[in-house]
């Protein structure tokens, strides 16, 4: 069974950064294609970033050059680093998992329907 962890959500000011982390169970991590979602309050939940197993990354348009997503495949886990938070970066943040996967696949790896496995959540809050 895999299970994902989130941690590191927290409240900040407009501005600010937070250092999102996954912890993943130990099973194939570092065979699998990884992405980031959010969802806000009423709000459908949507794709922010991806990585696959060779470190290729797809980012969603709203968050292009302030978030990173990076993975450490010796200490099974996947981060998202935000900088330059906006209000509208608020959202219950989610890290997803697709084991077995070699590429991202641009029209995909920012869909929920390509994972198989997901967190819990860690919610981030962006005051202005």
């Amino acid at each position: 069974q895999v299970e994902l962890v989130e941690s590191g959500g927290g409240s900040v000011q407009s501005g600010g950064s937070l250092r999102l982390s996954c912890a993943a169970s130990a099973y194939t991590y570092s065979t699998s294609c990884m992405g980031w979602f959010r969802q806000a309050p009423g709000k459908e939940r949507e794709g922010v970033a991806a990585i696959d197993r060779y470190g290729s990354t797809r980012y969603a348009d709203s968050v292009k050059g302030r978030f990173t997503i990076s993975r450490d495949n010796a200490k099974n886990t996947l981060y998202l680093q935000m900088n330059s938070l906006k209000p509208e970066d608020t959202a219950m943040y989610y890290c997803a998992a697709r084991p077995s996967c070699t590429y991202i696949i641009p029209t995909a790896s920012l869909r929920e329907w390509w994972y198989n496995y997901w967190g819990q959540g860690t919610q981030v809050t962006v005051s202005s």
